[in-house]
């Protein structure tokens, strides 16, 4: 098989690999399309490398068919699934654990699917797990709204009933996420969030950015108020005033994606199919693809989200 590995510059290389061999628990499926992450730019830099286990190139999530599945997985040759991995989507052939594939949702093409593992499995295992469920009457702030966690988690949080603040920086994304049913939409270039924030508390916050900012906002928490950290894109530092972290008992909760257990991303998934897929399918939740790539072109689509140009995802697909 072929792959865009990393060679030792950390250069994209379109090299002939050894074809993955299939443990006994394993699915091992032919790549039709693989979804670009933050992730993968993070691990093109050096600074975020596979689990062990795993092929050392970039490649989170992935749809394709089934040529080989254990026979009580319920796969068979030919199935069209989607996967999480924990690296190595960037290529013609991928395996992974049996409860880390699932079917696509009915409806959907393989660039669809290959778009929703990562940033649903991240959106329901933070706003649903970590956070506790959502209800009617909560607000929930996330900033990079246009992003592809950003549009899931707005629709998510829409989904429970809540109020959503979010942050873009276009006004072509902030129709967007309008239309998804964003309460509260602000150009973080031009306007302040934090009067927003203060006028409205939220009760959850999904937090990509980090930053200054951060802390500023971190105190209108209302009192039990949840706030998980994914990502620190703005900065890794920020001034919290503890005393408001114990008055309010507010939760600051770290939380990656990545280095769950395959038991745990199992479950996760397996929560997805049941509760989400079939939303998928009426077309009450949706996937927005901004651009597809062929594989060969994977510095133009590393390119979009570096200059976060994209409203959703960013696809790579296989000849």
């Amino acid at each position: 098989m072929y792959a865009m590995i990393l060679d030792d510059d950390l250069n994209f290389a379109w090299r002939e690999m050894p074809n993955p061999v299939r443990k006994s628990d394993e699915v091992l499926i032919k790549v039709q399309a693989a979804a670009v992450n933050r992730a993968d730019l993070m691990q093109k830099d050096g600074c975020y490398a596979s689990p062990e286990g795993w092929p050392q190139w970039c490649g989170l999530e992935a749809a394709g068919e089934v040529i080989e599945a254990p026979e009580d997985s319920g796969f068979c040759p030919g199935d069209k699934v989607c996967a999480l991995l924990g690296g190595g989507g960037y290529s013609e052939r991928v395996t992974a654990p049996s409860g880390m594939v699932i079917p696509i949702p009915k409806g959907l093409s393989m660039v669809e699917a290959a778009s929703l593992p990562e940033v649903w499995s991240t959106v329901y295992l933070n706003l649903q797990l970590e956070a506790g469920g959502m209800s009617p009457g909560d607000v929930f702030y996330m900033q990079a709204g246009a992003s592809g966690v950003g549009l899931a988690a707005i629709q998510f949080a829409k989904q429970m009933g809540a109020e959503v603040i979010t942050t873009i920086d276009s006004p072509e994304k902030a129709k967007f996420v309008r239309d998804l049913g964003a309460d509260y939409v602000l150009d973080y270039r031009t306007e302040d969030v934090r009067p927003v924030i203060e006028a409205h508390p939220p009760s959850v916050a999904l937090d990509c950015i980090g930053g200054k900012l951060m802390g500023e906002c971190f105190r209108h928490m209302v009192f039990g108020g949840r706030w998980i950290m994914i990502a620190t894109m703005g900065g890794s530092e920020s001034l919290i005033d503890l005393e408001t972290v114990w008055r309010k008992r507010i939760r600051l909760i770290g939380s990656t994606l990545r280095s769950r257990t395959p038991e745990e991303k199992s479950a996760i998934l397996k929560a997805l199919q049941q509760k989400l897929w079939p939303l998928f399918t009426a077309r009450k939740l949706i996937t927005n693809i901004h651009a597809v790539f062929p594989i060969k072109e994977v510095e133009e689509a590393h390119g979009v989200l570096r200059r976060a140009e994209n409203i959703g995802k960013v696809v790579l697909t296989f000849q």
